[in-house]
């Protein structure tokens, strides 16, 4: 398994050391060399004269060097970040090629010439995601996209680099291949427009559970933007059948609690998901900026991916994206209208303190 690989070493020090002396840009941001008597370390392809190799270290990253006492060379500059993107950029590149199958962890390390360890943690710190979150994530695009054009399941799986049933990624897209690649096919959808307090919500929902939540300024927009999504599924309005539905969401625009198993029929790739299960944690009448939502998932560097996982969210307030607002406390943007965000955001405060004692 990619994520699991344990710890290895960095290049023999003899392929290190003729990098360094062949000045060799490939292995930047795989290594550093150190020199004991400048107390200084540096990239391998760095212009300054060679050092007599009795007194060269080799560390995995500049960190390391840094640890150990060493200050970074003012030619190279090795602490800075550009050697590292290069690498995350040069994985990219190999696990694109790969084309479905993608390598493991340790064949990755063989080709980029750095130890499983070092491209593991390099990777995840600038992108979010580790190479294996990447590679999955990058399958299931390519998948998504053949279905959209039209292939079969099985050839898109086998297209794609699936290797098992359909069943073992569904989850990722909320519903099955067959329906996302048909747009909808085969789907049953419910829905009704009502007006409210944010000018008109559209509520959807399956057989399985709700799929949408829409605010919008009119009905006609609403339901066009429900059809755009699902073209292809038998889409039919029932003010009726959805009035259970639409009580739930009044009342939560009133203050009332949503039940905390209320199904969704929503895809997702599953770093949107660990998203909008952090967003569900807030309480109401709070607040968490995009950077805390990425610490709390234990990825920092993944601000704007957080960012992104909200403007897609495609059921207002079940999944409450309207509670995440900028490092500065402003509220940044949102699918439904910043107006929307801070009137929601506004009425949960109301409640929140006419609930506290006196």
């Amino acid at each position: 398994m990619l994520d699991t690989l344990p710890p290895t070493t960095m290049p023999d020090e003899r392929e290190c050391w003729r990098a360094v002396q062949n000045r060799d840009r490939q292995y930047d941001g795989t290594f550093v060399y150190a020199v004991e008597s400048t107390g200084i370390y540096s990239r391998p392809s760095c212009p300054a004269r060679h050092p007599r190799r009795e007194n060269v270290t080799f560390f995995a990253c500049a960190d390391d060097a840094e640890q150990a006492g060493f200050r970074p060379c003012g030619r190279c500059r090795p602490n800075e970040v550009d050697s590292q993107v290069d690498l995350v950029r040069r994985a990219c590149d190999v696990i694109e090629a790969a084309n479905g199958s993608a390598p493991t962890l340790a064949e990755l390390g063989a080709q980029l010439h750095v130890s499983p360890y070092h491209l593991q943690r390099v990777f995840k710190r600038l992108t979010g995601v580790t190479p294996r979150q990447y590679a999955d994530a990058r399958r299931l695009d390519r998948f998504k996209s053949q279905l959209k054009e039209g292939e079969t399941v099985t050839r898109a799986l086998y297209d794609a680099g699936y290797g098992s049933s359909s069943r073992a990624y569904a989850g990722q897209l909320g519903m099955t291949p067959t329906a996302y690649g048909g747009g909808g096919e085969g789907m049953v959808i419910a829905y009704t427009v009502t007006d409210c307090p944010l000018g008109y919500v559209l509520v959807a929902a399956t057989e399985r559970g709700l799929c949408a939540v829409s605010l919008g300024d009119s009905p006609a927009d609403l339901e066009a933007d429900l059809v755009k999504e699902y073209p292809a599924a038998s889409i039919h309005r029932d003010d009726t059948g959805m009035g259970e539905w639409v009580s739930l969401i009044r009342a939560y625009m009133d203050g009332a609690p949503l039940p905390p198993d209320l199904p969704l029929d929503i895809r997702a790739t599953a770093f949107q998901r660990r998203v909008w299960d952090a967003l569900r944690a807030i309480p109401v009448g709070a607040t968490r900026s995009y950077a805390e939502i990425a610490a709390s998932l234990k990825q920092p560097t993944a601000t704007r991916a957080v960012a992104q996982a909200c403007a897609h969210n495609p059921v207002a307030m079940i999944i409450p994206c309207h509670r995440v607002v900028r490092k500065n406390g402003e509220l940044g943007g949102y699918r439904w209208g910043v107006e929307r965000k801070q009137a929601l955001l506004e009425r949960e405060q109301q409640v929140t303190h006419s609930e506290e004692p006196a």
